[in-house]
């Protein structure tokens, strides 16, 4: 592939995943979720699920405009891994898979065999590439007031400073700093680089940078694309 970037058309549930699977990959956020506000409408998905959608809605538009406006927006979004399998550890507080003490988890773990691709979920620029710490191979892409990060990708960061670029030869991908890229395009492959116990991309969101459950994230993209069919 050359280092060239794959781009996917907007999102829809059905265009990522075969038709059995979309129902499956809504079952299980939902059984994630389940302990959340449940949405009453496309405005009312609870409070927490609010900064997700909020910063997107002009606050004085009619209610119906603002829903068609909102399912309009979230179609822009992208579901960031291939061949999902399922959601492994949410966010919050959980058991620290090395040393068993609560911890607080910063990110969604979505499972899916390694090598398969993940693609952005929203039209940015790259912010910084990593290839040490916690998070292995990682790459954070900046879309206005969001911050998303990519965590235990396949490849390796090479070079320092503002020279520094992410790149897995093997998957055809290469980033850089500054680099514009696509929503749904290919920005790297899910791999165990970092501190990981099985191939898994950990997703993580900020808002203004203050961190949000991706989980509400993923739901109001859902109810936000159904109500666009």
């Amino acid at each position: 592939m050359n280092g060239r970037l794959h781009t996917l058309p907007r999102l829809s549930f059905t265009a990522l995943f075969k038709p059995g699977w979309v129902k499956t990959a809504a079952s299980k956020l939902t059984k994630l979720t389940k302990i959340l506000p449940r949405p009453q409408t496309l405005l009312g998905l609870g409070l927490s699920t609010a900064v997700a959608v909020a910063v997107f809605m002009p606050r004085s538009m009619p209610t119906a405009s603002a829903q068609d406006l909102t399912a309009a927006l979230w179609t822009r979004a992208s579901f960031p891994v291939e061949d999902f399998q399922t959601y492994t550890s949410p966010f919050g507080y959980r058991s620290d898979p090395y040393s068993g003490s609560s911890r607080f988890h910063y990110g969604l773990d979505l499972a899916a065999p390694n090598g398969s691709y993940i693609r952005n979920w929203w039209a940015g620029e790259v912010l910084w590439v990593e290839g040490s710490g916690a998070c292995g191979t990682s790459i954070a892409i900046k879309s206005g007031e969001w911050t998303h990060i990519y965590c235990h990708m396949q490849g390796r960061v090479e070079g320092s400073g503002q020279s520094k670029v992410m790149v897995d030869r093997d998957g055809g991908i290469q980033l850089r700093p500054g680099q514009p890229i696509p929503a749904g395009a290919r920005i790297g492959r899910v791999g165990m680089t970092g501190r990981t116990t099985g191939p898994h991309l950990h997703w993580g969101l900020k808002y203004q940078d203050n961190w949000v459950d991706p989980a509400l994230v993923l739901r109001a993209m859902y109810v936000g694309q159904q109500a666009a069919l």
